[in-house]
C-alpha cells in the first residue's frame, strides 16, 4: 500500500532548529496529526533514520513525516460504488456527488454511501488514504464534495471554511423570486421543537448568512445562485424559505413535487480551495445535473 509522506530539505536557515519546530512552523503539522505517526518506523525521520522530535537538525539533510496510517482508524467500511472524480491528488479527491446518496455512514445506511464508496476505491487503488470529508452536503443535494486523504490535509482545508480560502457557490432552483435580484439573508438558524431534522430561523438560533443572486426569473421559479458565509444544517434550505421562495421540491420547507423532481433543487456547482500542502489555488466546476436542468428552459441552462 502506497503511504503518503511529506518532507523538507534543511536549509543554512533552518539548520539547527529542532524537528519538532521544522514539523510544527515551517510544515505547519499541528500536535494531534504528529502524535498518530510519531509511534511509527517511518514516522518522522531524518536522513530515513527514526529521530526523536527533540534532535536538532543540520544543513542539507531531509526531514520527512508520514502522513498517513498504515490501517484506517475511520472504521468506514469499504463497499462497491460509483464515484465521479472531478480531481484527485494525493492528498485531496474532490467528488460530483450524486443526489441522494449519503456521504457519512449512518442509521440505515453502513454500505451505501460515499464514505464506503471511498475507502473501496482506496484499497482497490493500494493507497493507505482514509475518508477525511472536510464538509457536508446533505443527501439529497448534488454536486461538488472535498474529502481528505489524511488528517494533516482535513485540518488544513477544515481552518479555510468559511473564509475566502474556501468558497462554495451553490445553484438552486426555487418556487417563485426572491425580493431583490441580489442580497444576504442574515437570519439565526436553531432546532424546531419537536424535531430531529427540521431547522428554523429562530431568535436564539446560531447566526446564519446566505450571499445570494437571482440568475435567471423563469416565470413560475428562479435559478438561484448562492454562497455560505456560515455552515448551518439546511442553511440553504431553510434561508429561501425564510424569504418566501422555497426550493423546488423541497419535502421540508416548501412542497414536495415528485413530478418535477425527487429532492430539494440544489447543486453545489463550483468550488475555490487553497491546496492545503502546495497552497495552490484549485478551482473547479460540476455542470447542473439532469434533473435540475429540466425545470429550467434549455436556452437557461448555465
Amino acid at each position: 500500500m502506497s503511504a503518503r509522506y511529506l518532507t523538507l530539505k534543511i536549509t543554512p536557515e533552518l539548520a539547527g532548529l529542532e524537528v519538532n519546530t521544522l514539523l510544527r512552523r515551517t510544515l505547519g503539522l499541528s500536535g494531534t496529526v504528529l502524535r498518530r505517526v510519531k509511534w511509527l518506523e517511518d514516522g518522522i525521520t531524518l536522513d530515513g533514520a527514526r529521530v526523536n522530535v527533540r534532535v536538532r537538525g543540520s544543513e542539507g539533510q531531509t526531514l520527512s513525516v508520514r502522513l498517513t496510517l498504515p490501517a484506517p482508524a475511520s472504521g468506514v467500511v469499504p463497499a462497491p460504488g460509483p464515484l465521479d472524480i472531478v480531481y484527485e491528488d494525493p492528498d485531496l479527491i474532490v467528488l460530483n456527488k450524486a443526489p441522494g446518496v449519503p456521504v457519512h455512514p449512518g442509521h440505515g445506511h453502513f454500505g451505501d454511501t460515499i464514505g464506503n464508496f471511498l475507502m473501496d476505491y482506496y484499497k482497490r487503488s493500494g493507497e493507505e488514504s482514509d475518508f477525511h470529508p472536510v464538509h457536508r452536503l446533505d443527501r439529497g443535494t448534488s454536486g461538488l464534495l472535498v474529502i481528505a486523504k489524511h488528517p494533516h490535509a482535513q485540518e488544513k482545508l477544515k481552518k479555510q471554511l468559511h473564509t475566502g480560502g474556501f468558497r462554495r457557490v451553490y445553484l438552486a432552483v426555487c418556487d417563485g423570486a426572491p425580493p431583490a435580484p441580489a442580497g444576504v439573508i442574515d437570519a439565526p438558524i436553531g432546532p424546531v421543537d419537536g424535531s430531529l431534522m427540521a431547522r428554523s430561523v429562530r431568535p436564539g438560533g446560531r447566526p446564519a448568512r446566505t450571499h445570494y443572486r437571482v440568475v435567471r426569473a423563469l416565470g413560475p421559479r428562479s435559478l438561484v445562485e448562492l454562497e455560505l458565509e456560515t455552515g448551518r444544517t439546511h442553511q440553504i434550505r431553510v434561508h429561501m424559505a425564510h424569504i418566501g421562495c422555497p426550493l423546488t421540491g423541497d419535502f421540508l420547507y416548501g412542497t414536495e413535487n415528485r413530478g418535477l423532481i425527487a429532492r430539494p433543487a440544489l447543486h453545489s456547482a463550483g468550488l475555490e480551495l487553497d491546496h492545503p500542502i502546495t497552497g495552490e489555488r484549485l478551482r473547479l466546476a460540476a455542470p447542473l445535473p439532469a434533473d435540475l436542468a429540466r425545470l429550467i428552459p434549455e436556452e437557461n441552462i448555465i
